[in-house]
Order: structure tokens, then sequence, then C-alpha cells
């Protein structure tokens, strides 16, 4: 059956190559593709931290913002000159699209009294004309100012900011966010280029945000070229044939192109992750073009045959395991759908597209392009024939000695394993490349976190805050975080409440505490609303029957165990100390990112499961034994653990981007177990020969395709990880380490296995 289908392949050459390029030229219609440059695209909507945090925002103003981070050259904030940029740049910040609010040192609502009046009014006006007298004296405030004092001035003050709260639409995430930083950035070139003795910095939501396509773009710009000139390089010295490399290089670009046309037409928007898949289909696409053209060169120089002939018996021998191992891949990929990550799923659909894609193209365009061009007869090198010939023969040879060396090797790498905890810390998934890293590096070292834990404390009943019981226990909780040695700032309202109570009592700093009385609190925070001017009001505060306030934590750079573990003694606190009605979870993006890793793993661990169970189902049936279809789970599985196991010795900790690790190489390195064992089979069942022979012969008919395609995988992974995207670099190192590992168990390993077994049986 195969061999007629190989024979009217090549009848209809020419119609299918015509076919081919009318059916990729139709997925154009799925370009440009969209780049979402929303983090919140990390997380699923039902994600319930995604749930309580878009709840707080529903609440508050919302906190997506834009931080001008200024260092004057000097070290000193409080001077005219710099104060004078502050004001300017604070002013100007209103501009930037879609926000709502911006807060520096100079316009801060700074009160104090006179006579019987409360005054509100900005700290600092008209900078340049301020004596000294008045510089040192807002310098003061500042700097003994808990709403000021670590959040928009430096301990030091030799480090200010000014933050811009905005507040996106939602229609065009993908215009809207680059809107911002185009503008923010102009701004910045402005400061610089007016105010030459200050070093501007950009940091805050919006800019990581901007990150994500940008690092996506990035790669697409850099690592696809270096992996297409890789491979190209490669094939040509190891397939030694222009026409094989020609119509690989035509096969791989067609099944990037078509899956990434469906992948528009879909809706798919790509996102850090999933603008890894050109590069995993350009790397998985060539392995099915390499088996079959490695066996056409073999029939040709080996047996004599004839071009057509040669692909006739190549399609005849390839075209049950190509078909396997493209079912295995986008098995594997698939079960990435398991996982919390919508960009991870993504990445899994995309790639399994692509693999799908090249597989019709394997055994259709590739055949029929093979036909069309020239394939010149060279003779075999020696060098390539000896050395799969030498491996054959030692590993028949010393098949006792691997068998239990390899066997140990194994479960002792194995073993370190449990040495690998799960930990992650969003800000690092960009490295020194990207300016938002090097920016938000500089702020927590001088300045501020970009780290933080949100409450929102509830009263239980309208107009509650101004409870003193209730503002009481708000206050002990801030004191208890203030304490904490990872927090840096805490925002609440008792700090106002506490100014206001010192203003009205003539200034006395006695009087620096909550008020006594409800109905006094609430007075004075009417009073204090009513003077606030427009874009300035405590709506990112309080809610609007004030039932409940928020308070904001921030801290230095965590690592997700550490955020879980401070928010896990915040909600001891609370539960011994805390009024019933403010047991709240804290919320913030960097609690969402602390806990999706954890959430993550367990959704990839159950989906690696099904796809084990179907693949193993798979390969029993396409093998027609039971026992191989078990054998081949040993291979299967031994490089993925012996991959974390070496990651538990080395390194030790696990994020998001090898959460998906297990899932995406189980159909990769199915592959080589597949190729192998269906040649040692076809050897035992067709040609009649021993356990030894037939591993002789796996060796000399495929381990020069095995060799080639695992090289090349490695190759395109390890170009991966060279990605400045933490998320898709560590994915790439862990799965070339795994294919490697995997070449390894498939040559020096299930070799002695299957000769034990069969050895056995003889």
């Amino acid at each position: 059956m195969i061999e007629r289908y190989a024979q009217w392949i090549i009848r209809w050459r020419y119609f299918i190559v015509l076919a081919t390029l009318v059916l990729v030229a139709l997925t154009f219609f799925g370009f440009p593709l969209r780049f979402d440059t929303d983090y919140r695209v990390f997380f699923s909507e039902e994600n319930p931290q995604l749930v309580a945090f878009e709840d707080l925002q529903d609440t508050y103003t919302k906190n997506d913002n834009v931080m001008f981070v200024l260092a004057p050259k000097d070290g000193q904030v409080f001077t005219n000159k710099t104060l004078d940029t502050v004001e300017w740049l604070t002013n100007e910040a209103w501009q930037i699209p879609y926000s709502i609010r911006v807060d520096s040192i100079t316009n801060f609502q700074y009160t104090y009294a006179e006579d019987d009046d409360l005054i509100v009014d900005d700290l600092i006006t008209d900078a340049k004309t301020l004596s000294e007298a008045e510089i040192a004296r807002a310098k003061t405030v500042a700097l003994n100012e808990p709403q000021l004092a670590n959040k928009l001035i430096s301990q030091k003050a030799h480090v200010t900011a000014v933050n811009i709260t905005v507040q996106l639409p939602g229609v065009q995430p993908d215009h809207e966010v680059p809107e911002i930083v185009d503008f923010v950035r102009d701004l910045a070139d402005k400061v610089r280029a007016q105010h030459p003795h200050i070093d501007v910095y950009l940091t805050g939501m919006v800019m990581m945000n901007n990150s994500f396509p940008e690092a996506s773009q990035s790669d697409l710009k850099t690592l696809v070229p270096a992996m297409y000139i890789v491979i190209l390089i490669m094939l040509l010295l190891l397939l030694r044939g222009f026409s094989g490399t020609f119509a690989t290089f035509l096969l791989i670009s067609f099944s990037i192109i078509s899956a990434l046309g469906l992948a528009g037409l879909f809706g798919i928007a790509l996102t850090g992750p999933s603008a890894s898949a050109p590069t995993m289909i350009l790397t998985l696409a060539v392995a099915d073009s390499v088996h079959f053209l490695v066996t056409l060169r073999h029939e040709m120089r080996e047996n004599g045959r004839e071009k057509y002939e040669a692909i006739v018996e190549s399609l005849r021998v390839n075209f049950q395991p190509i078909f396997l191992t493209s079912l295995t891949t986008a098995i594997g990929f698939l079960s990435m759908n398991f996982g919390e990550v919508p960009p991870f799923r993504d990445l899994g659909n995309i790639v399994a597209m692509g693999v799908t894609i090249a597989f019709i193209l394997s055994v259709t365009l590739l055949p029929a392009l093979m036909a069309i061009l020239p394939v010149r007869q060279r003779p075999q090198t020696a060098k390539t024939t000896q050395a799969m010939d030498h491996l054959g023969e030692f590993v028949v040879r010393r098949r006792q000695p691997l068998l239990w060396g390899m066997g140990s090797l194994i479960i002792l790498t194995v073993a370190f394993v449990p040495r690998n905890e799960l930990n992650d810390d969003f800000v690092k998934y960009f490295d020194d490349n990207f300016a938002f890293r090097r920016a938000t590096d500089f702020v927590t070292e001088n300045l501020t976190g970009l780290y933080d834990i949100q409450y929102s404390l509830s009263a239980g009943e309208s107009q509650g805050i101004s409870d003193p019981v209730f503002l009481r226990k708000v206050e002990e909780f801030v004191q208890w975080y203030r304490q904490q040695p990872e927090v840096m700032h805490v925002s609440t309202i008792t700090d106002t409440f506490k100014r206001l109570n010192k203003n009205l009592h003539g200034d006395d700093d006695a009087y620096y505490r909550l008020p006594d009385g409800r109905e006094l609190a609430a007075q004075y925070l009417l009073l204090y609303e009513m003077s606030l001017p427009y874009g300035l009001d405590l709506n990112n505060q309080i809610n609007i029957d004030k039932s409940a306030t928020r308070v904001a934590i921030t801290t230095i750079t965590l690592s997700s165990n550490e955020v879980l573990g401070l928010e896990e003694r915040a909600q001891e606190w609370l539960k011994k100390n805390g009024l019933p009605s403010m047991q709240v979870p804290g919320t913030s993006t960097t609690i969402m990112f602390a806990n999706i890793g954890f959430r993550n793993i367990r959704g990839m661990l159950f989906g690696a499961t099904i796809a084990l169970v179907l693949i193993s189902i798979i390969l029993i049936v396409a093998l027609r034994s039971l026992k191989f279809g078990l054998i081949s789970l040993i291979p299967n599985l031994a490089p993925t653990a012996m991959a974390f196991g070496l990651w538990g010795m080395l390194v030790g900790e696990v994020g998001l981007g090898l959460s998906v690790v297990a899932g995406l190489t189980i159909g990769i390195v199915v592959d080589d177990t597949i190729h192998y064992l269906s040649k040692y089979l076809r050897a035992r069942r067709e040609k009649g020969l021993s356990p030894e022979e037939a591993v002789r012969y796996a060796f000399r008919s495929v381990g020069l395709a095995l060799w080639i395609t695992s090289l090349v995988l490695i190759a395109g992974f390890l170009i991966l990880s060279q990605s400045h995207f933490l998320l898709n670099s560590t994915m790439g190192i862990m799965t070339a380490v795994t294919i490697g590992l995997a070449l390894m168990a498939d040559f020096l390993f299930l070799p002695p296995l299957l000769m034990k077994l069969e050895g056995q049986k003889a």
C-alpha cells in the first residue's frame, strides 16, 4: 500500500508541489500575528489569584503604572535645579496616554495647620525660586513622611521618582501599551536632553508589559535566523547534498509559516513563551526529513537502487516511524494544554500544528521534491559507516557492563530529582539586555521595589474605616509589616489619619496618633478629601462607601517561595490579631506569579501522565507487542527524569519555564526510541536476525539518522537557550540536555536491554 502511495507521489510530483504552495499561501491570511502585551495573559480567567486581584482593581484605583526614576549625578535631589526638573516632569506626565494619577515629592499633598484652618497644598511649588531654608524644610518633611520615604524619595535623598498610574481601556491592548511606552520614552529623552545632570530610569508594570513583546520580537529576529543558518550548515555537512538540504529548507519554512498563519486565523496571540514556537517547529521538522533522506541515500549507495526506487523504499521504511514520531511529539505538546499558563498552551498548540504539517509535508512535498531535484550518488564516507558499525559492535560486545552501568547512572541521577524546589522571580524573566530589568535593579537597590502585596481590609460596615477600633487594628498590622526585613515601604490610610490629627491639634507632635473618636476621624477625612485636587483623591486607598481600605506593601526583590512565606506569616498574624472582617488573603501581581509555578506544575504533570499513557498505547499497537511497548517506557521516561536530576544537582530551582519541560520533552524523546525499535523489529521479523545482529543492523541503518537529528535538535534548543527571556532560555537548556540524554539512553541502554530480554527468550 505504501509502495503504491509512493509511486502516486512520484507520478503527481509537480501537482503536489503546486498544491502545497497554494495551501501554504492561504495561511498568509492569518498574518500579521498579534503580540499580547499584558502580563495577565500568563493567568487563566479562572485563576483564583487573578480573580482576587481583579476584584481589588475594581474596588480601588488600578495600579498599572509607569515610574520615572531620577538620579541626579551629584547625588542631591533637593537642589533648585533637580526639584525644578521633578516639578516639570510631574506636570508633563499628565499628558501620558491613559494616565489618571501622577505622584511625586513636588505634588505631594502636604498638610499643616494655620490658626484653626487645615491647609492642603503641594509640598514644592516653583522649585527654581525656593530658598535654601525652604528646600531644607521640604527635604525634612519628605524624608519623615511615611507615604514618601522609600517610595518616591530615597532615605539618602539621592534618588527620587515620579509615579504615573494608568488605566488601560483594554480595547486594543496590543496598541495601548506600546502607545504609552513610546510617549514615555520620548518624554524620558526630553528629560535627558534638557537636564543632562540627571540619569533617568523607566520601570513599572507597563514597562514590564512592554518587555514581553519586545522579548518575543527579539527572539524572532535573532534566534530563528540563527537556527536556520546552523541547521542548513549541519545538513550540508552531514547529508552532503544540496538537493536534500534545499528540500528540507522548504519543508521547515512551510511548516513554520503554515503553523503561525493558522495560529493567527485561530486568534492565538504571540507572547514571550509562544514566540519560541518557530524555533521549535524548525528544529523538530528537520527530524522527519533527515530520516527520509538518510534512508534514500542508503538505498541508492549501498543497495544500488535508482532514485525513484529509493524514494519508494525510503517511504515504505520510514512512513510508520515518521508518523508515530510526529503523532507522539504532537501529543506531548498538546499535553501542555493541561497547564495553568495560557501562553504555554498556545506554544503547545502552535508547535503541535507545526509538527503535524511537517509530517504531512515530509510524506508528500519532500518525496515529490526529491523526485524532481537531481540526487548524486556519492560514495558513502568510510568514517560515518565505520563509526556506526564500531558503535554497534561496541554495544554488542560490552552489553553487560553497559546495561548495569547505564542502569546505575540512571538511578543515581534520578535520585537527585527531589533536590529541586519550585521557585521563581518574575523580574528575572528578563536578563540585563532589557532596559526594564536594568532600571528595576537600580530602583530596587536605591529607592523602592517592584514587588508588592496588597490587602483590602474591611471594617465590616459602611463608613467603618473611621472606627477607632478598626483603625488601631490596621495600624498594628501595618507596624508588624514594617518590622519585616523584606519590606521597603507600606502605604496605609492610617498615616493620613495620624498626620491630620496632628495638624488639627496645632501641629503638635504629641498628637501624631490615630483619632480617639469615630466622628472626629470621619470629620478629618471629609475635610481632607474636600481639599484634595483633581486626580489626587483617596480612591487609591479607600473604597466608595468607606467600608474598606487598601494596605499596599512594597518589598525587595523576592523569590516566589519568599513571597509566599511572607504572606503566610501575615495570614498567621491576621488570624491571631485581626478583626474577623480583616481575614483576607493578600493579592497582587507578585502573589499571582508566586503561585503560578506551583499551579502549573501540577497541571503539567497530569498532562504528561496522560500523554505518556496515550504514547504507550500507541507504541504497543504500532509495534504489535505489549513487551516492546513497555520496554520503550524506560528510555522514554529516563532522559527527562535524569535531566531534572542533573538540574537538582547543579541548580536546584525549577521555575515557570521548566515546569513545562516534562510535557514538552516526553513527545520528543520518544522519537529516537521509535526509530530504533522499528529498525530492530524489522531486522528480527523480516530478516530473521538474532538480537545481536538486529542491534548491529539498527545501528547501521538508523544510527546515523538518530545522530544527525539529535545533533540538530540539541543545536536548535541550545540556540533557544540564548534567548534573553528566561522562560525560553531555561526551557531550551533543559530540553537540549534531555535530548542528549535520550540519545545516550537509546544508544547505550536500550540495545543492551533488548539483548538481555531477547537473549533469554532465544
